[in-house]
């Protein structure tokens, strides 16, 4: 097979596996934006509640319902996602179920149900997700996820199975194997994708990692489908990653097609800045000339008060398709406002998006009431990826 098929079948078949396991992991999107890990509540029977509204000028009104409760080794967490429904009532539209059990010191297994509703409103199972990790001598780690729809019958046949090793080369060199299996035109599961990691800490706080995505050329070998570099350097409250991906053009040739460079920093007062800058060989509105354009800017800033209350501001500048040339334009504008207090926090969310006519409208307001009194975070940059 020539390098030029084999180069435009990697990239295809990369963004459709992409595709399939994001909508595997999330099933639809978040409205909750300040939660509270687990890991913060000493509390080993902790239970609560949360609530969030959204209302938007384009959209039906949601509310999410949020409940957690752990007691010895369960824990239990239900999300109920529920639209209004021509009578002005909030009615059930999707539900996710997830228990995790701590079976030993070492080994976890966590089940995920999804649920939907039929025609004429009854619950509906859609996805089931079953994981079982094991923590290792050496500080490696094993893992095994399945992921299961209903058939025509209603009998459960799983669609997508990830097998994931982890192994400690050495202090400071981690190595991570994970095999994605998919459905084959032969019946049962067949191996769809391998992405193979290594991550090095070194001096400084510096942590360089190369992550390796082979896809099958269908004549029973692997192919490089894409390259990811990146290297994260750590100065006291001070933080900044630049990631690199590079993936074969159609003549089989790896290239650079797109870097993001972030910093996060911290003041003295407590202040948090994050900005990220993602590059792209693709620009809306232009024609690929062989070089990196900058397609987005997000800048986050957080404070809180001496009362607690914690207020995020984001803002997205992005080109206009319509005049790339004209640089880059505020677009979204993101502004988060948690409130603690003795039972519980609060929080807003208000989005206000590019109208037509040049300026900002708000599109969104969401609304979270929560009884759980540690203390809520909003993140200001995206959390480290999964290990």
């Amino acid at each position: 097979m020539g390098m030029a098929p084999v180069g435009r079948q990697c990239q295809a078949r990369l963004r459709s596996l992409t595709l399939f396991a994001l909508g595997a992991c999330f099933s639809f999107g978040l409205a909750l934006w300040a939660q509270t890990p687990d890991s913060q509540t000493n509390d080993p029977n902790k239970s609560w509640t949360n609530t969030t509204e959204s209302q938007s000028d384009n959209l039906n009104p949601t509310r999410i319902v949020e409940s957690h409760t752990h007691s010895g080794n369960r824990t239990l967490d239900n999300q109920s996602v529920q639209r209004r429904g021509s009578d002005g009532q909030f009615e059930p539209y999707q539900d996710i179920e997830k228990e995790a059990v701590k079976l030993d010191a070492n080994t976890v297994r966590t089940t995920t149900r999804t649920y939907g509703r039929d025609s004429d409103g009854a619950k509906t199972l859609l996805q089931v997700t079953e994981e079982e990790k094991h923590n290792l001598p050496g500080g490696g780690s094993s893992m095994v996820r399945s992921t299961s729809n209903p058939d025509a019958n209603g009998d459960l046949q799983v669609v997508q199975r990830q097998i994931e090793e982890t192994k400690k080369i050495s202090k400071d060199i981690e190595e991570t194997k994970t095999t994605v299996m998919l459905p084959s035109i032969n019946g049962g599961l067949a191996p769809a994708m391998q992405v193979e990691e290594r991550r090095e800490q070194g001096a400084s706080g510096t942590v360089r990692s190369q992550k390796t995505t082979l896809l099958p050329d269908g004549a029973g070998h692997w192919q490089v489908g894409e390259v990811q570099h990146s290297i994260t350097k750590q100065d006291g409250k001070n933080r900044s990653t630049e990631e690199q991906i590079s993936r074969p053009d159609s003549e089989g040739n790896m290239g650079e097609v797109s870097r993001t460079v972030s910093k996060e920093s911290e003041s003295a007062s407590g202040e948090k800045r994050a900005a990220v800058e993602t590059y792209s060989v693709d620009a809306p509105g232009s024609a690929r000339d062989g070089s990196l354009h900058l397609v987005d800017r997000t800048t986050t800033v957080q404070h809180s008060s001496r009362m607690g209350q914690q207020t995020t501001e984001k803002q997205v500048e992005q080109p206009n398709p319509g005049d790339p040339n004209s640089g880059l334009q505020l677009t979204t504008r993101t502004i988060d406002i948690v409130r603690p207090g003795p039972s519980g926090a609060q929080a807003t969310r208000t989005i206000q998006t590019l109208g037509p006519n040049g300026s900002l409208g708000i599109v969104s307001v969401d609304t979270s009431k929560s009884d759980n009194i540690q203390p809520l975070q909003v993140q200001i940059a995206p959390s480290e990826k999964p290990k």
